[in-house]
C-alpha cells in the first residue's frame, strides 16, 4: 500500500504538486518612488494589486523581473515630464529606424508640449490630454509646427495627417490615428509587465498622474498592514514569494523605508544593496519586516558580491 501511494504521488503532474506556487501574491504600496531604471521613477502614492506568476512552474521572484506581472487594481501613479521623455527615448522609440527621436515632454497650462525630430526634421506639438473609454491616454494636437513653422493648416489643406507621415513599430505602447497620439502607459514600460485599468488622469505643472481603478463590480479590500504607523512601505501577503536565496511560504513581508521623511526610493534591480544597507526582524506573528535604505542612499555592493547577486 505504501509503495502504491508513493508511486501515485510521483505520478502527479508538476502543476498539482506545486499548485500553491502558481497563485498570486497580494501587494500594497504607499509613498514609493519605484525606479524603472536608475533615473526614471514612477511616483506611487498608493497601489493595491497582485504579483501574478508568468509561469505555472515558478512563483514570483524578485531577482527575475519576467517571472511575474504586476496586476494593478487601484493606484495613483505619477511621472514627471522628464521621466516620460526618458521613457519614450530609452525604451519606446529606441529601436533601429524609429521615426521619432530626441523627444522632450513639458507641461504648459495643463497641455502637453512635445518636441523632437520626425525623420530628422524638428517638430513641436501642443496637445490636450484626455482619457479614452479603453484607458488610453489621448494626445490631441491643437498646434503642430515643423522646423519652427506652423504646418497644421497646410496638412489639413493637403488632407495629410501625422499617421500618414509616421509609421510606428507595433506593440510599442504608442499608436497614431490621424493627428492624435494614443499611449498605453503599461505597454510603455520595460519588465516587469504591468497591467491595469486606468480610470482617470490628472495633469499638474510638474507631473502626470494616472489613476487606476478596478473593473466594475470587483471589490478591492485594503490589506491590513502589520505596522499601522507605517507611511512608506511595500507589503506582500499570501502564497509563495522568492527573493535572493530565500523562499517565503504564506508570504507576510513588510518592507519599510529606513528614512520615512521622504518617499521610499526603491529600485528592483538594486534591491540587494538596499537590503544589505538595512536590517530585518521576525515579528511575533511569524511575518518578516525588512527595513531598507533608500536606493539613492544605499552604498553599492562590492563587485564580487554584485556578481554573486546576479
Amino acid at each position: 500500500m505504501r509503495l502504491c501511494f508513493a508511486a501515485l504521488w510521483l505520478a502527479l503532474p508538476v502543476t498539482a504538486l506545486g499548485q500553491q506556487e502558481v497563485q498570486n501574491v497580494a501587494v500594497q504600496m504607499r509613498h514609493v518612488d519605484f525606479h524603472v531604471d536608475s533615473t526614471i521613477v514612477l511616483h506611487i502614492e498608493y497601489l493595491r494589486g497582485e504579483l501574478q506568476p508568468t509561469s505555472p512552474q515558478h512563483s514570483p521572484y524578485f531577482d527575475d523581473k519576467r517571472s511575474f506581472t504586476l496586476a494593478i487594481d487601484s493606484a495613483r501613479i505619477g511621472i514627471t515630464p522628464k521621466g516620460l521623455s526618458d521613457l519614450l527615448n530609452r525604451y519606446t522609440f529606441a529601436y533601429p529606424g524609429s521615426p521619432l527621436r530626441r523627444l522632450s515632454i513639458s507641461i504648459e497650462k495643463g497641455r502637453i508640449k512635445q518636441r523632437g525630430t520626425m525623420r530628422g526634421i524638428s517638430f513641436t506639438t501642443l496637445s490636450d490630454l484626455t482619457l479614452t473609454p479603453d484607458g488610453e491616454l489621448r494626445l490631441h494636437p491643437t498646434s503642430i509646427k515643423a522646423a519652427g513653422m506652423g504646418v497644421g493648416g497646410l496638412m489639413k489643406f493637403l488632407g495629410l495627417h501625422l499617421a500618414n507621415l509616421v509609421k510606428l513599430r507595433g506593440n510599442s505602447g504608442v499608436r497614431i490615428e490621424k493627428n492624435d497620439f494614443f499611449l498605453s502607459p503599461a505597454d510603455l514600460l520595460p519588465p516587469p509587465t504591468v497591467k491595469g485599468r486606468i480610470g482617470g488622469v490628472e495633469v499638474s505643472d510638474s507631473e502626470i498622474v494616472q489613476i487606476f481603478q478596478p473593473p466594475a463590480r470587483k471589490e478591492v479590500r485594503e490589506l491590513r498592514v502589520p505596522d499601522p504607523k507605517a507611511t512608506n512601505y511595500m507589503y506582500y501577503r499570501g502564497n509563495i514569494l522568492r527573493f535572493g536565496k530565500l523562499t517565503m511560504h504564506d508570504t507576510d513581508l513588510l518592507i519599510l523605508d529606513a528614512v520615512p521623511e521622504d518617499p521610499f526610493d526603491f529600485f528592483l534591480d538594486e534591491y540587494k544593496a538596499q537590503l544589505v544597507a538595512g536590517y530585518s526582524r521576525t515579528r511575533a506573528d511569524e511575518g518578516l519586516t525588512v527595513v531598507m535604505q533608500d536606493y539613492k542612499r544605499a552604498p553599492p555592493l562590492p563587485s564580487k558580491a554584485r556578481a554573486n547577486a546576479r
